[in-house]
């Protein structure tokens, strides 16, 4: 009898990739962490598809881009007949279970409390499960900053980490011998940065590293990013000392550390996933949490994967190329040999989690970004954002605002230049704008149109017709197949143009 299926995926909220220590910065106290990546293969550039909770969460976890899900802000939810992977997984036999965060109901930050499709609700427990299990003034008090700090500070046992951490032990020990999805989805590090000691105190004294970033005045920036400063854009750059962020980061690592013993000790052969949905600005740039935006700080995330029995990877390995959460659900459906729905967007990560060094997968990715909340406007409202990630440049093109950004980090690391209007960078300018346009044609963005095309630096004519592509795509396996607009019949490919396309402008 052969290893079965087994997937532990870990989430944490708001860690950016220069908060894990193995990827380069020691100061960060991570230890399990970067125990999974000496066992596993560590990407080095991975990228969040949206940098704001709920439209990052969207994408991991349906396949799809927010702009393709439904989800494109904090409490909106799915569209009728976007699947999970739970909704993949569960009518083929694996157990799935998501315990902690999920953020995609269209409540309150909370949640609603009610399990999913797709998982079992024994193992349920979102943030509205765990403020009701608190009395009134518990519950003020884990909303708390000072609550670390004050007094004798708080027990581990008080925090939604910890009880999320104790199910997924339970889980793992009562079904160790079944074929399983496992999501562990903590909210740590987010504020309000809950943690015990002695991490409350680790980094008492520890100041964010100086750089050019802090000293960004953004006069040649989009003007979102100036009005996103605020009175942060002409302040002298000051030490930044986030204790109670970092130490709640580092006291999540414990508590995945505590998941991780309990995988090797129940389901050795399961793979496991790591990644967090996306960063923090911290200052850098004047700015603050995150939003539309591709900076490293707000859009690079953490993303490390240790192979299973059914796609192995090698220990220790890094995977240099950019990569994106838009291929988690391909790569899981792939790992229990579910075939892969041609409506995702993403691919299967296989050939670069077995061969890290020796495959590569995406030339470009790509990050979007809509709104922040439906709820309030406290965010900047609308910021329509479509951008391309390759190793080496970045181009953010924002649909409302008359600036775009073009990034070059083998001249500027520090994403200070923008380069957008640079004679030397036209032709990669161009053809990241043409893989953009690509993109959301061919995920059939729903905020598509000329406005994209017909850029201030590009000067191409405005078409009414856009890009001429149609209407339908091939649907999911168990949804109603789509019939073609002008024939009735079945739609089996991704039908493209209905006129002759445009020559592009650039290619990769």
């Amino acid at each position: 009898m052969g290893a079965k299926h087994q997937v532990v995926f870990i989430m944490t909220d708001t860690t950016r990739y220069d908060m894990v220590g193995c990827y380069g910065f020691p100061a960060m106290k991570t230890p399990n962490i970067d125990r999974l990546a000496e066992e596993g293969v560590r990407f080095e550039k991975a990228y969040s598809c949206q940098p704001v909770c709920g439209p990052a969460r969207s994408a991991i976890f349906t396949g799809l881009y927010p702009h393709g899900n439904g989800s494109f802000t904090n409490t909106v939810p799915l569209w009728a007949g976007v699947k999970t992977v739970g909704e993949y997984l569960q009518p083929e036999g694996i157990h799935s279970a998501f315990i902690g965060k999920w953020h995609l109901d269209g409540g309150d930050y909370f949640g609603n409390g009610i399990c999913p499709e797709g998982y079992d609700p024994t193992y349920w427990y979102d943030m509205r499960c765990y403020l009701n299990e608190l009395t009134p003034e518990e519950r003020r008090k884990s909303r708390q900053e000072k609550t670390s700090l004050e007094g004798k500070g708080i027990d581990a046992s008080f925090t939604f980490a910890h009880r999320i951490a104790n199910r997924a032990l339970d889980f793992l020990s009562r079904y160790k011998d079944q074929d399983f999805f496992l999501t562990v989805s903590m909210d740590e590090p987010h504020g309000p940065y809950l943690c015990p000691e002695p991490y409350a105190s680790m980094y008492k004294d520890y100041t964010l590293p100086e750089g050019p970033q802090y000293a960004d005045d953004l006069s040649d920036k989009p003007m979102l990013e100036r009005l996103w400063a605020g009175e942060h854009l002409h302040d002298k750059p000051a030490p930044i000392k986030p204790q109670l962020f970092l130490g709640c980061n580092s006291f999540a690592d414990s508590e995945i550390g505590r998941v991780l013993d309990a995988v090797s000790s129940f389901a050795p052969d399961a793979m496991v996933i790591y990644t967090s949905d996306h960063g923090e600005a911290l200052g850098a740039h004047r700015l603050s949490l995150k939003g539309p935006s591709v900076y490293e700080e707000i859009a690079h995330i953490p993303l490390i994967v240790k192979g299973g029995a059914y796609m192995p990877s090698p220990a220790g390995a890094v995977y240099p190329s950019v990569a994106s959460h838009i291929d988690m659900v391909p790569t899981l459906l792939d790992y229990y040999g579910i075939p892969v729905p041609p409506a995702l967007s993403g691919t299967s990560m296989r050939p670069v989690i077995e061969h890290p060094s020796e495959k590569r997968l995406h030339d470009a990715v790509f990050v979007e970004f809509h709104r922040y909340e439906i709820d309030h406007d406290g965010f900047g409202g609308i910021q329509f954002m479509r951008a391309a990630v390759t190793d080496r440049y970045k181009l953010a093109e924002f649909l409302l605002d008359t600036k775009d950004e073009l990034f070059d980090r083998t001249l500027d690391p520090y994403e200070v230049k923008n380069y957008i209007d640079d004679s030397e960078h036209v032709e990669i300018r161009d053809a990241l704008h043409e893989a953009i346009m690509k993109m959301m044609n061919d995920t059939r963005d729903p905020y598509r149109g000329y406005q994209w095309r017909s850029r201030p630096w590009n000067h191409q004519e405005p078409n009414w017709e856009c890009d001429g592509y149609t209407r339908q795509r091939p649907s999911a396996p168990g949804e109603l197949v789509q019939l073609d607009y002008d024939t009735g019949m079945e739609i089996t490919e991704n039908v493209r143009f209905k006129r002759k396309a445009k020559k592009p402008a650039g290619t990769l």
